[in-house]
């Protein structure tokens, strides 16, 4: 098991940006496939991104695809997501997520999950 806590949420608004954190401790981070997934009142948990345990592949959502991207630092045992462009419809808690490797988008592929960050955009 490998323990993350995200960061970096708050209230922006639209037409902003923010960058979240997820800080990873315990098991070797680099051994996990990580993951941000969404999940706003009332919805189902959405999945957005998913990058590589090297980095070098990466899936996004394509609705989110050309505002948000996931990165990682295996040194700093991290992964990030910057999001642009921010939208009313962006609200939502926010989540990282890990697994073994293989990108999947099911967050029931996922068994290691942060406690999550709330995002709220404002108009």
């Amino acid at each position: 098991q490998v323990q993350l806590v995200e960061s970096g949420g708050g209230l922006v608004q639209a037409g902003g940006s923010l960058r979240l954190s997820c800080a990873a401790s315990g098991r070797t981070f680099s051994n996990y496939v990580m993951g941000w997934f969404r999940q706003a009142a009332g919805k189902e948990r959405e999945f957005l991104a998913a990058i590589s345990r090297s980095g070098g592949t990466i899936d996004y959502l394509d609705s989110v695809k050309s505002r948000f991207t996931i990165s990682r630092d295996n040194a700093k045992n991290t992964v990030y997501l910057q999001m642009e462009s921010l939208k009313l419809e962006d609200t939502a808690v926010y989540y990282c997520a890990g697994r073994p490797p293989g990108l999947r988008r099911g967050a029931a592929e996922y068994d290691n999950w942060g406690q999550g960050t709330q995002v709220t955009v404002s108009s």
